[in-house]
């Protein structure tokens, strides 16, 4: 359990504050994460890893020499925002491109995505190397649905390695999509983690079991085995990935035995000595192993086991030397000091510093806005302990913590904001929730956000016709963006219901209010009914089994949030302030 803390939301921030005031001679701090506090070569590619806290060393523990250039550092388990991702590479940039490289979770995809957008389009050549090692996250037909684990860090040093050696981005790119390629790695649990300040693990392995095939987020494995000797382990984590392996593999393997938290080092020489006589008995050559705690997920009692068959190529890169505060490897030159590493970070962007006069009509509406996000806030905070336990089923159990974070930040935002238009609010809002929950469900509810606010504009009158436009620009951002489909086990099956629900409501001249109502029911049928499906996208997606009789996180919190909103809009306040803002609704009783 992770004990040492004074406030659980305020973790991973000073964590990764601790850590730099460790290591000031490899990283230093920049908004969103870190950077090497020692010089880079002028044109030298810049390789930018991270993710979410909580597997230390991955992912600020491999910045420096040899390796990463920055890593984006997200709250526990939970990918960092766009934000983020573009502030660090920013100030990790040399002048010679930007290779984003990190593991393949649906919130990373999103966040780092549309930060690579961003880079490129200011002019700094910016591309993306997914890690996919993990063989159970997956088939092996289908390589692209594969998550990363372990194999983060053999993609991150080849990559690196060739950056190092002044390679070009084109160059750095082609060795880290060899190196993914090349790379398959296997993991088991003995028992669940637990988040800061929660009172029990995700998960629990019954007593004399061991759960086969788990993520890095504290997510559950794909099934549960009798518990076995350290030799029948090793012939199965071995016999798994020999099974799963490159075409072109060759007879040269990296073996990587990975500690997830809370197995100790002495378990781990032990079970590495058996697996390197499976892997010579199967006539492979050892290349500079390594055996310890390089991917962790808090206090998981767990470990898994990565294999990177080599070619010359990525065998020099693999040997080259390296020098971080958690993966060192040969002899490396001492490197002078960067001077400039605190000028080149960008402050995060206020959506109100832009000047506006807003209308009277577009005033108004903020001022709801303002209140029904204070609400949503309410309804996050009160079930954030439920989202999270239901997220914990086949997740990572961070939703809760995610939605609260982002929804925390909103509200903040925009109440800063007070006086704007809907839109400047609404902006306001929809950037600090992407910023401070990060995640899939940061990038979403954050771009939606927004969206609904950029339809809102900054109007003389506002009608029944708005609120329909604002409500199919929110769920155009998600669809558009998440690429869920109905059916796929998101929010997206509670989202397109309450808008088909709004929709046709208002169509056939109900009032707002009450169309709004309509549409709460509607979503929270169809989050319920989420229960009966399998989830195919996400982090629930390899464990779908487990997920069926549960309803999905994001679909209850949708819910959740859409049925607030239409209690408050139905109380009286709220009805007199909307009837003066839609006056087109105002005779029929909106």
């Amino acid at each position: 359990m992770t004990q040492i803390f004074d406030n659980p939301a305020e973790f991973a921030d000073e964590a990764l504050d601790g850590f730099v005031a460790a290591n000031r001679g490899y990283v230093a701090r920049v908004d969103g994460g870190v950077v090497r506090s020692t010089e880079i070569p002028a044109g030298q590619v810049a390789l930018v890893v991270g993710g979410g806290s909580g597997h230390y060393p991955a992912f600020a523990g491999l910045v420096g020499p040899g390796l990463a250039a920055g890593s984006a550092c997200g709250n526990m388990f939970a990918s960092p925002a766009a934000g983020q991702v573009y502030r660090v590479a920013k100030a990790a940039n040399a002048g010679g491109g930007v290779l984003l490289s990190y593991g393949n979770y649906a919130g990373d995809v999103l966040h780092f995505g549309q930060a690579q957008l961003r880079l490129n389009a200011e002019g700094i050549e910016t591309r993306t190397v997914t890690v996919t090692d993990d063989i159970a996250s997956a088939p092996i037909d289908q390589p692209e649905k594969r998550r990363g684990i372990a194999g983060d860090l053999t993609v991150f040093k080849i990559a690196g390695a060739a950056a190092e050696a002044g390679l070009d981005l084109d160059d750095v790119e082609r060795l880290a999509i060899k190196a993914n390629y090349r790379t398959r790695s296997l993991g088991v649990a003995f028992d669940g983690c637990t988040l800061p300040g929660a009172n029990d693990p995700l998960f629990h392995v019954p007593a004399g079991q061991m759960s086969l095939g788990l993520g890095i987020h504290g997510e559950p494995g794909i099934s549960e085995h009798p518990m076995p000797t350290a030799s029948e382990l090793a012939e199965l984590l071995v016999s798994k990935l020999l099974a799963d392996k490159p075409e072109d593999a060759g007879e040269r393997v990296v073996a990587i035995v990975n500690g997830l938290g809370t197995v100790k080092y002495d378990e781990l020489f032990l079970l590495y000595g058996k697996i390197e006589k499976l892997l010579t008995a199967a006539g492979l050559s050892v290349v500079e192993p390594e055996c310890g705690e390089l991917v962790t997920s808090l206090d998981m009692s767990g470990l898994s086991l990565t294999l990177l068959w080599l070619d010359d190529e990525l065998e020099q890169l693999w040997a080259a030397p390296a020098d971080t505060p958690a993966f060192r490897k040969g002899s490396m030159s001492p490197r002078a000091a960067r001077a400039d590493v605190g000028a080149t970070q960008a402050g995060v962007a206020q959506a109100g510093a832009v000047t506006e006069q807003p209308t009277v009509a577009a005033a108004e509406l903020g001022r709801l806005a303002v209140a029904v996000l204070a609400e949503v806030r309410d309804v996050v905070v009160e079930h954030e302990d439920e989202l999270g336990k239901l997220d914990a089923i086949a997740g990572d159990g961070d939703h809760g913590i995610g939605m609260r974070r982002g929804v925390d930040a909103a509200a903040a935002a925009g109440k800063a904001a007070s006086g704007s238009s809907v839109q400047r609010i609404l902006e306001a809002a929809g950037e600090a929730w992407s910023e401070k929950a990060g995640g899939t469900s940061g990038a979403l509810w954050g771009s939606a956000v927004i969206a609904a606010g950029q339809s809102l504009a900054n109007r003389e009158t506002y009608a029944s016709a708005d609120a329909a436009a604002a409500v199919k620009a929110f769920v155009r951002a998600i669809t558009e963006l998440g690429k869920a489909d109905p059916g796929d086990k998101t929010m997206v099956d509670a989202l397109l219901p309450f808008r088909d629900a709004f929709l046709a409501e208002l169509d056939g001249g109900t009032p707002l209010d009450r169309a709004l109502a309509a549409a709460a029911a509607a979503a929270q049928s169809a989050a319920a009914a989420t229960a009966e499906l399998r989830p195919l996208k996400g982090r629930a997606r390899p464990l779908a089994e487990k997920s069926l009789g549960h309803p999905d996180p994001g679909a209850v919190s949708f819910g959740l949030i859409a049925a607030r909103i239409s209690q408050f809009i139905d109380s009286e306040l709220a009805s007199v302030a909307v009837a003066g803002q839609l006056p087109e609704t105002a005779g029929n009783g909106a």
